[in-house]
Formats: structure tokens, sequence, C-alpha cells
């Protein structure tokens, strides 16, 4: 993922420090005392590591000044009482340092500046860079999961020749990110190159440890509809509305409309004047075949209506479960069907019924033989 980039902090010494912050803050919206009680963390991590056995360290912030000290608490105890270097001073030690010391306090010793300082300047700026990219990270969350199955316009950027997985620019000038469509996301026969422009759906956004993925589609029947909302205001405004879509990418979609006007036709709106809307989608989806169906809550004129361009004499639907029996005239068999049963197999996924069509000619077969059967199912 690429987001907004800022310029990575150098050196780091607390003023550096706290004008990083500041910065983050004014630009990425992250409060300075958040990050700073990051920064602490780090600092305090660091300095045990190092030093074996200290238990109790402290930074002390100094906003007014933007200055960092770290100091090394430790217990003062009587001679006989002292056994841990790390963690304790004798009374004689504390008295050096201030006549006021006596058994039970504790003395706060100032970290070594230029020890300090290497500290602050690895890790400091290590925080604040991890602060950068989780900001990132969660801008780019924002910005796609309030998209989420919408169409976004990307720009090719690279393509993976051992995978066919296509990186896409999303966004312009600094504000791009880069999203990947992966092969089976692609429509199939379907070339994409680099710099050519590509709308595609997106179909979820998560967070990881990795930062947001983004799943990314031009197989979708989302993108589909979410296309002829562009085309068709109709659509858009809720006139005409999409109740299913049937999709084999590349090949051909069916798609169900219905007008909530009786004065609206909403396949005629669908196809827009002397066709202009559907072949612009055509032209989109590479010209994918998309035939526009009148939906109706009656299922059987429904299932007839899906079939097209095939004819339907008859629908019996049966007397329990989502399933039927269609008859075709006997020349239009194989059109019903359609090319290795896709139009049939496409009807049935848009309706949700089990099909089975007969030709005409058929006779029962208790009454004679049960010829050209074929029985297709939404899945």
């Amino acid at each position: 993922m690429r987001g907004k980039k800022q310029k990575e902090p150098a050196g780091m010494n607390p003023a550096e420090i706290f004008a990083a912050l500041a910065l983050l803050e004014k630009e990425r919206g992250i409060p300075q005392s958040f990050m700073m009680e990051k920064i602490i963390q780090a600092l305090t991590t660091a300095y045990k590591r190092d030093h074996e056995g200290v238990e109790n360290v402290i930074v002390d912030v100094d906003e007014e000044h933007h200055d960092l000290k770290m100091f090394v608490q430790k217990n003062v105890v009587e001679e006989e009482d002292y056994v841990d270097p790390a963690n304790e001073m004798t009374v004689e030690e504390a008295k050096k340092l201030s006549a006021k010391y006596a058994a039970g306090d504790i003395v706060n010793i100032p970290v070594d500046t230029v020890e300090f300082g290497r500290i602050a300047a690895g890790n400091g700026k290590q925080v604040i860079i991890q602060g950068l990219r989780e900001a990132e990270r969660g801008q780019v969350y924002d910005e796609f999961n309030s998209k989420q199955h919408e169409i976004l316009t990307g720009v090719v950027t690279r393509i993976d020749p051992r995978n066919n997985n296509v990186f896409l620019r999303i966004g312009t000038g600094t504000d791009s990110t880069e999203v990947l469509l992966t092969s089976g996301e692609q429509v199939p026969g379907e070339v994409l190159t680099e710099g050519m422009h590509v709308k595609v759906y997106v179909v979820e956004v998560r967070r990881s440890t990795r930062g947001p993925q983004v799943l990314i589609s031009r197989t979708h029947p989302g993108l589909v509809k979410r296309l002829f909302e562009l085309e068709v205001p109709e659509i858009y405004d809720g006139t005409v509305e999409v109740k299913s879509i049937a999709r084999e990418a590349g090949s051909r979609t069916k798609m169900a409309v219905w007008s909530n006007d009786e004065n609206v036709d909403p396949i005629g709106a669908c196809v827009g004047p002397k066709g202009q809307r559907v072949a612009a989608i055509n032209e989109e989806l590479r010209g994918e075949k998309v035939d526009i169906i009148k939906y109706s809550e009656d299922p059987a004129q429904f299932i007839a209506a899906a079939l097209a361009p095939a004819d339907v004499v008859d629908v019996w639907m049966a007397d329990e479960g989502k399933a039927c029996r269609v008859l075709v005239p006997d020349d239009q068999l194989s059109l019903a069907i359609g090319k290795e049963g896709q139009n049939a197999r496409l009807a049935a996924r848009l309706t949700g019924y089990k099909i089975d069509i007969k030709p005409q000619s058929y006779q029962d077969p208790e009454e004679g033989a049960d010829e050209d059967n074929v029985e297709i199912t939404d899945e």
C-alpha cells in the first residue's frame, strides 16, 4: 500500500521529536500525548534492555522547553541492606548527591546525556515512523471502507508475469494508493496493459496486521449493477430497481429489473435512447452481453422472461420447493439451453429456481419416451 508520504524525521534529538509529533498531529490527527506515551515506553524498554536488572526508569517530559530527560530511580538503603546495585544505593552514596537523603528515600539518577541521546535517536525515530505507518494504514482503511460495494477507477501500474496479478493505482498525486487485482478477479480473456484505466468493484475491506486488505474485482455481479446506476438515472434515483443479477464474467450477464412507477418502462430505461446506455456498459465490460429482463412477482412469468431470447410455451411450477418444468418450442430447445448450458444456467441463478427444460413435443414418461430432457439448477 502507498499512501501520503511524510518526510522521515532525522537525528531525533528531543527538540526534533517534539517537532515531529506536532507535525503528526497537524497532518494526520494523531494526538501528541498518544505518541509521546509510545515514545516513553520505547525509551524505557530500550534502556532496560541495555542495563540488565534495572527496574525503575522514568522519562521526564518538559513540554514548555521541548526537552526530554531520563532518570534511573534507586532506593536509598543502609550499608548492611545493600544487595542490588542496579536499583539501590547506600546512604553514604546518596549523601554525596545531597545531604538531605536518608534511608527509605528514592533518588533519581540522571542518565548520561550522550547515552540518552543515542537511545532517543534510534528508538524515537522508530516509534514515529511506526506511528506514521499505522496512521497511513488507518487512513487507507477508512478511505476504502467508505467505498465498499462501490466502483473505483484505477490505472494499471504493473503486471506480475508469474501469476498475472495486476497492480492498480487508485487516486492521484500524493493521495494515490496501490491496490492488487488478483488474476482470479479478472475477466477471463480480458487483456490489461500498463497505463490502462480500469473500473473495479470494491468487494470487501479487511483489517490485518500488515495493513488494510482491499479485495477488488472485475468479475463480481455488483460491478454490473453499479455501472447501470452510473448510466441510468432511473436506477440511481430508485425509480427502477435491480432485483437480481446472474453473471458469467466476460461472456454474459442477466439482470432482472422492476419499475416502481407504472409509467416507466424498466427495460427501456436501462437500454436508453437508441441503446446508448447499455452500449456504454457493454464497452466498459469489453463486449460482455447483457440481457435485461423484466422482473415479475409471478415466478412462472419471471422464469419465462429469464430464458430469453428463447420463447416459452408453458411453465409448470412444482408443488413443493423452488423447482419448475418449462416447455419451449422444439426448434428453440438449444436456444433456451444456450451454448454449453449457459442461458439456462444463468436463468436458474437469476430466478433461484431449479429449471427442467423440455421441448413442446415432450410426452410424460408414463405416456411415452422421455427424450431431450435438460435439467438446470442455479448451482
